[in-house]
């Protein structure tokens, strides 16, 4: 899901998206408002900062600024796997491979993510699956490296 998309997705939840001039980071959410730092010149890097903005929208309870607690870096972790499912999600790495993807540079293209949002995705994934994960038909290796296998 694109960044014209999130935008809908928030316009029709009445979350009103802005860009604004951050200094400390990409993206802040208070209440219904979302402010994405102005300047983020790649349309993949600013949906993958508001897909993080609505999953804090969607998961998030209280201000967790600073991460300091468990309690605070658990529901970091909550908003961050909600916009990785939302922008790469396994049916997206399935996706990469049915379009032939190569490497992590074509995935995240295909994608419309950025590289960097992608290993997190997939680090994540890691984290919660272990070394691999089956899903329609599909066997999602994390490790030794990522790969894609149908099964037959």
């Amino acid at each position: 899901m694109g960044y014209e998309e999130l935008l809908l997705e928030a316009d029709q939840q009445n979350i009103i998206v802005r860009e604004k001039p951050l200094e400390e980071s990409d993206g802040r959410i208070k209440g219904n408002r979302i402010a994405i730092r102005r300047g983020i010149h790649t349309a993949a890097k600013r949906a993958d900062v508001l897909a993080e903005e609505l999953g804090h929208y969607y998961t998030t309870v209280g201000r967790i600024v600073e991460q300091d607690t468990d309690q605070a870096r658990k529901q970091e972790r909550t908003a961050r796997m909600w916009a990785y499912n939302k922008r790469v999600g396994l049916s997206g790495i399935i996706q990469g491979y049915r379009q032939h993807c190569h490497s992590r540079y074509e995935l995240a293209e295909c994608l419309g993510v950025t590289e960097e949002f992608l290993q997190e995705a997939i680090d994540c994934y890691r984290q919660k699956y272990g070394r691999m994960v089956e899903l329609d038909g599909y066997m999602i290796f994390f490790e030794p490296t990522l790969a894609v296998m149908e099964k037959i």
